[in-house]
C-alpha cells in the first residue's frame, strides 16, 4: 500500500479538504500513475453532493486523469515507465459479458467499476483523480498521444469521450446538420469534435452570451433558445442533436427541431426527472436516446482523433486549494470551459 495526498469530500455537501488515502500495491497487471492533472466534471459535484443518490464517503472525486506511468506490474505489456497516460470514468468491469467483450465496458451488464464512488473487486472503495497517484489495471488505461498537452488532454477522458461517442455512433460528418445544446464543459468539446468530423454545427444556448466563443470553437451557427423565433425557424432542421445540459430540458421542443429519422441524444444527467409527450417522438419517426462515455477502445480512438486534429479542452488551470471555489463557479456557469487541477499543488 502507498499513502498519497488527496482532496476528499468527508460527507455529502461538505467542502472538500486535504487528506491522505491508501493506494493498493502494484499488482501483476497494474500501472502506477503519477497524476499530473485532473479535470473537474459536473459529475463530481453531483456525486459529492449526493445529487444522484446515496454515495460513498469520504469521496475523492475525479475521473479526468492525465499523468505519467511511474511503475508497472510484472505482467504489464501495454505500458512502460515514462508513458503519458489517461484514466477516465471506469477502472474495471466484469470483462466477460457481451458488452465488455465487444469493447463497450461502460455498459457492462454486471456494472462497471467507477473511478471513484464505487467498490472495486477487492471490496474497497475507489478513489479518483484529485490525488497524487493512482493504481489502475492496464486494461483500463489509455495512451495520451504526444501531440496533446496533458493539461488540455485531461478533460478529454470524460468530456471528450462523452461527446465523441454519440457523434461517432450517429455518424456526424459531411452533409449532416448537428446541433449541440449548451456550451459548457461537454458542449464546447462537442462543437470542436463535430466540426472536425465535417458536420455543419449549430449551438443552441439559452442566450447569445457565448456566441463569439461558439463560432471560434467551430460552430457554423449559434441560436438562443430563449428567443421564441428559434424553434419556429429551426423546426425540422437537424439530423442529430446532442444535449449536454445537466438540468431539465424541454425535450419536446428539441425533438421538434429534428428531421424525420433524426436523433436527440442526451449526455447530460440532470438530478430531476423530465416529462415528455410521446407524440413528439412518434411524429417524425424520431429517436430519443442516451449515451454514456465510451469503451476503452473508443476512448483511445477519440484521443488519437483529437491529437490528429489538434483538439484539446479549453481550460482554466487551478490549484487544489481552489477546488471548492471552482465547484461554486461550475454551478454558476462561470468557467470557460473546464477547470483542471494542477495536482502538484495537492
Amino acid at each position: 500500500m502507498t499513502t498519497v495526498a488527496a482532496y476528499a469530500a468527508p460527507a455529502a455537501k461538505a467542502p472538500l479538504e486535504r487528506t491522505t488515502i491508501e493506494r493498493r500495491a502494484v499488482g501483476e497487471s497494474d500501472v502506477l500513475i503519477d497524476i499530473k492533472f485532473a479535470g473537474i466534471c459536473h459529475s463530481d459535484i453531483h456525486q459529492a453532493r449526493e445529487g444522484w443518490g446515496e454515495a460513498i464517503f469520504p469521496m475523492v472525486p475525479g475521473h479526468e486523469i492525465a499523468g505519467v506511468v511511474s511503475e508497472v506490474g510484472p505482467g504489464v505489456t501495454k505500458f512502460q515507465v515514462g508513458d503519458r497516460v489517461g484514466v477516465g470514468c471506469m477502472v474495471d468491469s466484469c470483462r466477460e459479458c457481451e458488452n465488455c467483450l465487444r469493447g463497450e465496458e461502460q455498459y457492462c451488464l454486471k456494472g462497471m467499476v467507477g473511478t471513484y464512488n464505487a467498490v472495486g473487486k477487492d471490496g474497497e472503495p475507489t478513489y479518483g483523480g484529485y490525488s497524487e497517484k493512482i493504481v489502475v489495471d492496464e486494461n483500463y488505461v489509455v495512451r495520451i498521444p504526444d501531440g496533446l498537452s496533458l493539461d488540455v488532454a485531461a478533460p478529454l477522458l470524460c468530456a471528450g469521450i462523452t461527446t465523441y461517442s454519440p457523434l461517432h455512433h450517429w455518424n456526424a460528418g459531411p452533409g449532416k446538420k448537428v446541433a449541440v445544446v449548451g456550451l459548457g464543459g461537454l458542449g464546447h468539446m462537442a462543437v470542436k469534435i463535430a466540426h472536425a468530423m465535417g458536420a455543419e454545427v449549430t449551438v443552441l444556448s439559452q442566450s447569445l452570451r457565448k456566441k463569439d466563443d461558439g463560432l471560434k470553437l467551430g460552430a457554423d451557427h449559434y441560436h438562443a433558445t430563449s428567443d421564441p423565433k428559434t424553434l419556429e425557424e429551426l423546426a425540422g432542421t437537424f439530423d442529430l442533436i446532442v444535449s449536454t445540459v445537466s438540468a431539465p430540458m424541454d425535450f419536446g421542443a428539441l425533438l421538434s427541431l429534428l428531421k424525420v429519422d433524426g436523433a436527440l441524444v442526451n449526455v447530460g444527467a440532470p438530478e430531476e426527472p423530465i416529462a415528455l409527450n410521446l407524440f413528439s417522438v412518434i411524429g417524425g419517426r424520431k429517436t430519443l436516446a442516451g449515451s454514456m462515455i465510451g469503451g476503452i477502445r473508443e476512448t483511445q480512438e477519440m484521443l488519437d482523433f483529437c491529437a490528429e486534429h489538434g483538439i484539446g479542452a479549453e481550460i482554466e488551470l487551478i490549484s487544489a486549494a481552489e477546488i471548492n471555489e471552482a465547484y461554486e463557479r461550475v454551478l454558476a456557469s462561470d468557467v470557460r470551459y473546464r477547470f483542471v487541477i494542477d495536482t502538484a499543488t495537492i
